[in-house]
């Protein structure tokens, strides 16, 4: 198990986090929490090939075994899978697990189970700025709406909503809205996309699935032949090939405009953060492209969308840190 650096500590319930994936079940143990540098102090961290367990208890139960620690009495955790009515649902690893039965199993006083874009949502007032890079500058207003938003095997979002009576995180399901055509361009893909869905969401080319979509709609708009291409042949030939490099660019272009959309759509004067498994590999093309001209280019609302900064979260630990908040924002 590794631990990480101490930060300057106050008195603190320890709380078990997870990050629970497709792949890995990552947990840890949140143990401080410094109110000068709004960390999260995470020891204890070990990572499991998720397949290796039947069910989720068991893979909980192994790791708070192994603590050298007293088993903390809080728990919360970040999950890749609907939570409906109080049960979780992983389809991919086929495990299922009820929050109240699993509380009372393990005997916790409290316990929070959250999907990972809502944990992301809670972890963005804590994230370190230096760790990050800024895409877009701007002036957030403190205490405003936050939104996060990224592509990944699917395409996330959800808000961290502000006002003067606290804060709630809202999940969603924007990544299944339609994807709407700014530039021409766009309307070419997007006629070429439909040929083969009949309905073309946001989740449908902002996604690793949805780069191939694209790379196929791409060469067709340019009178290509497509290969058969996934992301990451796409990635790895882009400096040769005229195709994949325009389908990479596209989608850090048009990127902004959906950023843009649910920047509105959030009220997101308090930042945009952007993350997920795919923009963090492209940084460079990311920061070259047209991606804040888009983001910003919204009409009468332009002006209200430029003062808004958008960040590429590129910080390890990002659903650790959200489900801790999750419990934190609790108590305080």
């Amino acid at each position: 198990m590794t631990q990480t650096t101490s930060y300057q500590q106050q008195d603190f319930e320890p709380i078990v986090v997870a990050d629970i994936g497709g792949t890995n079940a990552r947990f840890a143990v949140v143990t401080h929490y410094c109110q000068q540098t709004y960390q999260f102090e995470i020891q204890y961290q070990t990572t499991y090939p998720s397949a290796e367990f039947q069910s989720f208890e068991s893979a909980l139960n192994r790791y708070i075994e192994q603590l050298p620690i007293i088993k903390p009495t809080r728990a919360s955790l970040a999950v890749a899978g609907p939570i409906k009515s109080q049960q979780v649902y992983l389809t991919n690893l086929g495990w299922h697990f009820g929050i109240a039965e699993l509380k009372k199993q393990m005997r916790f006083d409290e316990l929070a189970v959250i999907n990972d874009f809502a944990a992301f949502a809670y972890a963005a007032p804590y994230l370190d700025a230096e760790q990050n890079l800024m895409i877009k500058s701007g002036q957030p207003e403190p205490d405003a709406n936050i939104a996060v938003m990224g592509p990944g095997t699917g395409f996330g979002a959800a808000c961290l909503a502000r006002d003067i009576n606290g804060s709630a995180v809202m999940s969603c399901e924007a990544g299944h809205i339609n994807l709407a055509p700014v530039t021409a361009l766009d309307r070419q893909l997007l006629h070429a996309l439909r040929a083969n869905l009949q309905h073309v969401s946001i989740e449908s080319v902002f996604s690793g699935p949805g780069i191939a979509r694209l790379y196929r709609a791409m060469a067709e708009v340019k009178g290509h032949t497509p290969m058969d291409l996934n992301a990451e042949q796409i990635s790895q030939l882009a400096a040769e090939c005229e195709v994949c490099d325009a389908t990479l660019t596209h989608f850090c272009d048009w990127m902004g405009s959906v950023a843009g959309d649910l920047a509105l759509t959030f009220g997101a004067l308090g930042g945009v953060y952007i993350g997920g498994g795919i923009l963090p590999r492209m940084t460079e093309r990311l920061s070259s492209s047209r991606f804040i001209e888009r983001f910003t280019e919204k009409g009468l609302m332009s002006q209200y969308v430029g003062q808004i900064p958008v960040t590429l979260v590129v910080q390890d630990n990002i659903p650790l840190i959200g489900a801790a908040a999750c419990l934190h924002e609790r108590r305080t």
